[in-house]
């Protein structure tokens, strides 16, 4: 078989790569090993934040706004909502990285956040038990994205335009000869003048020399303890990113009628640069529940700390916790090391990816991530 590019994998990064790609017109292959929105990578679940002021870095937020411009215009085809604009809090210290990231992401892009003292972070959201120098960052353009509706529609999108996919199909090997790229699969091998690697977890497996770490990663879903109680639905508690002195942090939502209150703490100790064929899908109640369970209780006291639903994740990490996108070779493109912050970029990701591949020239700067600063 032959095509101008092949995507391989088909989570957040690579299944916003095909649609972008087929959006251009180009004969474009994807393989994902998996189904279209399965739960055993980095992509699954019912969410992920959105935010705009990226506290991770300023040149992030150009991507997050095309991500929400992208979302936007296929909701408007599809008659879905990809995202929902509920607001978000950065909560810390002055100096902690989620309050002055976002006010340093925010002024460099212009986007439009607001400083809420420490007494008006109590006043308004009252669930949080905050330390005394605590104050926050609002970002009103933040709040939630849908993550494997979202990744469906990619793909959905994409072969309405003329994509061909392949599920359930693993990729074996990707040769890079002079003349073009040969993916093989166990059923099928493509000739292509480039490939777009976009495989997760398993990327450094694919692309062997990548600084890539990755980290098992699991998703925790609570109820609060007073089941009439609406202070943890998501209009009253929007998503947010919270540091603690120690450098840990909670992060999460509230709850609607289609998903719970979904909190995850960052800095927990997890098991990192594994085999992702041989993640431990095991949830562990001593290992993964207890940390997080007693920061809950000290943060959120009327939030029940005993989590009802829990399922393992992946996060993959990069050394400075940026992503990889770009060109590693003159028929290779990469996308990974989300490095726990991916998904509300994907579309932005995606497009950068249409981009380099057909060598426009990038909507926003992409130094920053690029494969070869390492």
């Amino acid at each position: 078989m032959r095509a101008d590019v092949v995507v391989v994998g088909l989570g957040a990064f690579g299944s916003a790569a095909l649609w972008r790609l087929a959006q251009r017109g180009v004969k474009v292959v994807g393989i994902e090993r998996q189904g279209i929105g399965h739960p055993f990578g980095s992509s699954h679940g019912s969410t992920r934040l959105f935010r705009v002021a990226c506290m991770e870095h300023p040149g992030l937020t150009p991507i997050a706004q095309k991500s929400l411009e992208l979302w936007t215009e296929l909701g408007e085809r599809t008659g879905e909502v990809y995202v929902r604009q509920t607001g978000s809090l950065n909560v810390g210290a002055p100096g902690s990285r989620p309050v002055s990231g976002a006010r340093r992401a925010a002024a460099g892009a212009g986007a439009p956040t607001t400083d809420l003292s420490h007494d008006e972070l109590t006043a308004r959201f009252p669930q949080y038990d905050v330390r005394p120098e605590d104050v926050a960052v609002w970002d009103p353009g933040a709040g939630i994205c849908y993550a494997e509706p979202t990744l469906r529609a990619h793909v959905a999108e994409a072969q309405r335009l003329g994509a061909t996919v392949y599920p359930h199909t693993m990729v074996t090997a990707i040769d890079l000869e002079p003349d073009h790229v040969e993916v093989r699969t166990p059923t099928i091998s493509i000739h292509t003048d480039q490939v777009v690697v976009c495989a997760g977890a398993w990327l450094g497996k694919l692309v062997p020399g990548l600084p890539l770490s990755p980290r098992r990663t699991p998703l925790f879903w609570f109820q609060p303890k007073d089941p009439a109680s609406d202070a943890f639905q998501l209009k009253n508690f929007p998503a947010f990113i919270w540091e603690f002195p120690d450098g840990r942090g909670l992060w999460g939502h509230g709850s609607d009628e289609d998903f719970l209150v979904k909190v995850g703490l960052d800095g927990a100790k997890r098991a990192r640069d594994f085999d992702p064929d041989e993640l431990d899908r095991y949830i562990h109640p001593r290992e993964d529940i207890s940390e997080l369970a007693a920061a809950i209780t000290a943060s959120f006291p009327d939030l029940d700390p005993e989590p009802v639903k829990v399922t393992p994740c992946m996060v993959t990490d990069s050394p400075d916790g940026q992503f990889l996108v770009g060109r590693r070779d003159e028929r290779l493109v990469i996308a990974g090391g989300d490095s726990g912050h991916g998904f509300k970029h994907c579309a932005g990701v995606g497009e950068l990816l249409a981009q380099l591949t057909t060598k426009e020239t990038p909507y926003t700067d992409v130094s920053f991530i690029d494969p070869l600063r390492y």
